[in-house]
């Protein structure tokens, strides 16, 4: 389940800004534009290289992938500090000290976070969210953690540190043990929104984790009603295949339904319409085989999802291993009876990793 980033902003006074770079301690300020190298100084200095063995991925101080880069290990913002009452960064000129959380919040939160670093090439701004795999001492996985990078802008460089809810129970993780396993990135302006302040349309579209099983894969749409008004739709998502680049895949069929892909079920029968007061979800599903035989298999890294036509685009990352078979199944949109599908109004329901595409319990 993809665990939504957890921010809070202090504010400090001058004199304690001052005192920290006169100490030489290398606190950075997280989400800072980067400028440097990023070289680990002070108190949090001297973590594992950028290979420490471990196999696979991209791994520690100065790795890199998808225009993400592991920087090192800094003192965390704030650590030992109050957060101020209004929760607001310092404001004074030249001043502005935030961090990822509060000291002391969740388990083991240490003096020193790992950082690390997104640079956006483009000429838009993009949204990236980014899986991390948190090593232990002989390169074994012990945990993945989800990060998301909003709204990075167009040749601009900032920086974050990695939340500490994902750390060992003592607080201590060095950047040699974070491994970048995977980075995504959309248009910043159709980035799923799954929690937060409802969207300007008033719709809340997202995919869910979805399962697979025996060659069979399946993702879960979930469109929210999460405005103030009642919102009336009927037939099939509309769908953009891309790739890698966000450019278009030619040569697969898109099938209305699912009755053509084997095992997938089908019989969900004609689209009927659906009506959702504020606060009620729809779900519709993507499903698909990988198998691969003769020809050349594909890959669909980024579907643009459209609740119908006209609807403004949301870009999913869906990873469709289509194989060699050129064809996807989608679901007509029904209404979401679940406990899920009723929703939480403008605060949103997160984004579904508990359940299967059509509102039923995943088998995973």
């Amino acid at each position: 389940m993809r665990i939504p980033l957890f921010r809070t902003v202090l504010a400090v006074s001058g004199v304690l800004v001052a005192g920290l770079v006169l100490g030489g301690c290398g606190t950075e300020t997280a989400g800072s534009e980067a400028g440097g190298g990023g070289e680990t100084k002070g108190p949090c200095a001297g973590g594992a290289g950028a290979d420490d063995g471990a196999s696979g991925g991209t791994n520690g101080a100065g790795a890199g992938r998808d225009g993400v880069r592991v920087v090192g290990t800094v003192e965390r913002a704030g650590a030992g500090v109050s957060a101020s009452p209004s929760g607001r960064a310092s404001q004074r000129a030249g001043v502005s000290v935030t961090a990822d959380s509060l000291p002391g919040v969740g388990g083991g939160a240490g003096p020193c976070a790992v950082q690390y670093e997104v640079t956006n090439p483009g000429a838009e701004p993009f949204t990236y969210t980014i899986t991390f795999s948190l090593m232990d001492e002989q390169g074994r996985a012990m945990s993945n953690v989800e990060e998301t990078v909003a709204s990075v802008g167009a040749g601009k460089t900032v920086r974050r540190t990695l939340q500490h809810g994902g750390y060992p129970a003592d607080g201590v993780l060095d950047a040699g043990r974070v491994r970048i396993l995977d980075v995504e990135r959309v248009p910043a302006d159709e980035a799923p929104v799954p929690a937060g302040p409802c969207p300007a349309s008033g719709l809340r579209l997202t995919a869910d984790q979805g399962d697979a099983a025996m060659g069979l894969r399946v993702v879960g749409l979930h469109l929210e009603n999460c405005g103030s008004r009642t919102y009336s739709l009927e037939g099939y998502p509309v769908l953009q295949l891309l790739d890698a680049e966000h450019q278009p895949v030619d040569g697969v069929e898109i099938l209305r339904g699912t009755d053509g892909i084997p095992m997938a079920g089908g019989g969900e029968g004609p689209p009927r319409p659906v009506t959702l007061r504020p606060g009620e979800s729809a779900v519709s599903g993507l499903a698909w085989r990988n198998t691969t035989e003769f020809g050349e298999a594909v890959t669909v890294p980024y579907v643009r999802v459209r609740a119908e036509a006209g609807s403004d685009p949301v870009m999913v990352a869906p990873h469709l291993d289509l194989g060699t078979t050129g064809e996807l199944g989608v679901r007509p949109w029904q209404k979401d009876e679940t406990e899920a599908g009723r929703g939480t109004g403008e605060s949103g329901s997160g984004r579904p990793g508990d359940q299967g595409p059509y509102g039923m319990p995943s088998s995973s």
